[in-house]
């Protein structure tokens, strides 16, 4: 292992890592929190790296978990770098200080994608601009896909989720000598990371790992059992093997992500339909960890910053012209929206009142991304004894047709609104005041718990970062939240297949959308 003798070196439980110093902070890339999953490890719990002799070399980023790449329509938009090998349980370490002694706060960064794409490596997710500001960042990469989402009955379920669990016992362990306080941690996350984030803070065996969590555009939420079973075993009809981890780890691994690119291609956070998630597993993951939130017996003491952006729905619609396409499909894209969130007919006729100039496509998108996002955050912030904050991302992008959509946030969290992967959304002239604006609130609140604004409260205080200086918003309530509130619910019809069946027609809506939209996205 070749080392920049210059740089500094920190010891960790498995050996020594030299660093580099990258303009006044020291950077460890790519070390290893686990083994190496596949041989015999494949689809398995993570197990400790081998310890090594010597100082590894830690100035380059680690490989990334083997993942399908994002289709052209998306891939001009989201940056998602491929390192290959094996060891790809790795994470990344940004601090001013290393060295026992600083006791810095410390925040720890779970990506986004799906659960089937992304990496630490997204040069968004740059964390020296954390280190500047007394913050210690620490960014993960883990188990995507199939290989850290699906569902066999020769193997343990969420292995994904449990290497998050061993990268927080990593920090925990390991922090303080990077500069970092082990009982100062944030565990925040976009989208997918969000959504694990959530689901780790209200895990037992979290408890005392996480001092604060941030979710953006994620709430804490399982999958059903059988819709992860139906995407592995749609896989195993396409491979013609069985569906048990044993037979799916004979198989190539780029024949397998092909395949799941191929399974997964009808399924989008708009259309629902199988994919891969987190599901309840009676070991981490006990019961469902938004109602164990809720009920306020888990992650006690725990501050939340929750927060999405107001056109979430754009990023999932707007690539290769999907938003005119639903536009088009009027009536059957809104029965498949209904039965996506389980509403009757009063609700959009609520969402056509409120923005009576509103397309079809507008219609259906804010009405999942209020069913997936805004309500469940709402639920926790409104049900929880412990302290919330609550925010609303509102710039709207420089490029056509993604207002202030899913992700384009990034940018500004991380204060990295200069880097080009961060124009791939915002366009060229992002406001730098709001990065720092933004940046800053985070900072704070790692530091604090306080990012700035008013706690949640009967008055629903949401902080708005938009064009000029951000500001407070206040409820009582937003009107299309209380739709919901009233809104009459039908039965799931995804799995309905009889004609005769309750909700039979709009699965038949959901199947029809599905069957138009996936045409136009291949």
């Amino acid at each position: 292992m070749t080392a920049d003798q210059t740089g500094p070196v920190v010891t960790t439980p498995h050996g020594a890592v030299r660093g580099r110093y990258e303009q006044g902070i020291a950077v460890f890339r790519g070390i290893p929190y686990a083994a190496p999953p596949f041989g015999p490890r494949r689809f398995r719990p993570p197990e400790p790296p081998e310890p090594w002799d010597g100082i590894r070399d830690a100035g380059a980023f680690g490989p990334t978990a083997p993942k399908p790449p994002y289709s052209e329509a998306f891939a001009q938009y989201l940056s998602d770098p491929v390192i290959p090998g094996d060891d790809c349980l790795n994470l990344n370490v940004w601090t001013p200080e290393p060295g026992p002694g600083a006791r810095l706060p410390v925040l720890v960064w779970l990506h986004g994608g799906a659960l089937t794409r992304g990496s630490s490596a997204v040069p968004v997710y740059d964390g020296r601009t954390f280190a500047r500001d007394g913050v210690v960042c620490v960014s993960v990469n883990y188990r995507l896909g199939v290989e850290g989402y699906g569902l066999f009955p020769d193997a343990p379920p969420n292995p994904g989720l449990r290497d998050q669990l061993a990268a927080l016992r990593w920090v925990h362990r390991s922090i303080a000598a990077f500069g970092g306080d082990p009982g100062n941690v944030t565990l925040c996350g976009q989208s997918a990371g969000a959504i694990s984030a959530g689901v780790l803070i209200a895990a037992p065996q979290t408890q005392g790992l996480v001092r604060r969590a941030v979710l953006q555009s994620g709430p804490p939420e399982v999958s059903e059992r059988d819709k992860v079973r139906r995407m592995v075993r749609r896989m195993a009809t396409r491979l013609r093997i069985p569906a048990t981890a044993e037979a799916f780890a004979t198989v190539d691994r780029d024949l397998l992500l092909r395949t799941q690119a191929e399974v997964g291609r009808l399924s989008s956070p708009v259309l629902g339909g199988p994919s891969f998630g987190i599901v309840v597993d009676g070991d981490l993951v006990p019961r469902d960890p938004l109602q164990a939130l809720i009920d306020g017996k888990a992650a006690q003491g725990v501050d939340l910053l929750l927060g999405w952006t107001r056109d979430e729905y754009r990023l999932w619609l707007v690539p290769g012209g999907l938003l005119e396409r639903v536009d088009r499909l009027g009536p059957v894209a809104l029965a498949g929206a209904m039965a996506r969130c389980h509403v009757g007919h009063e609700v959009p006729r609520g969402y056509r009142t409120l923005h009576p100039d509103a397309g079809i496509a507008e219609i259906v998108g804010q009405m999942v991304t209020d069913h997936l996002l805004r309500i469940p955050l709402h639920r926790l912030a409104d049900a929880r004894p412990g302290t919330s904050y609550l925010y609303e991302f509102a710039w709207p992008s420089r490029l056509p047709g993604l207002a202030a959509c899913h992700a384009l946030e990034l940018g500004f969290v991380f204060d990295t609104g200069d880097v080009p992967e961060s124009a791939r959304l915002a366009g060229e002239g992002a406001p730098p005041e709001l990065c720092t604006t933004m940046h800053a609130a985070w900072v704070r609140f790692a530091a604090t718990g306080d990012p700035g604004w008013q706690a949640w409260d009967a008055s629903h205080p949401v902080r708005i970062f938009d064009e000029g200086v951000p500001h407070t918003a206040y409820g009582p309530r937003d009107p299309e939240l209380d739709l919901w509130s009233t809104a009459a619910t039908v039965p799931d019809p995804t799995p309905a297949s009889d004609a005769r069946a309750p909700g039979a027609e709009l699965a038949s809506a959901v199947r029809r959308l599905r069957r138009s939209v996936g045409a136009r996205r291949r």
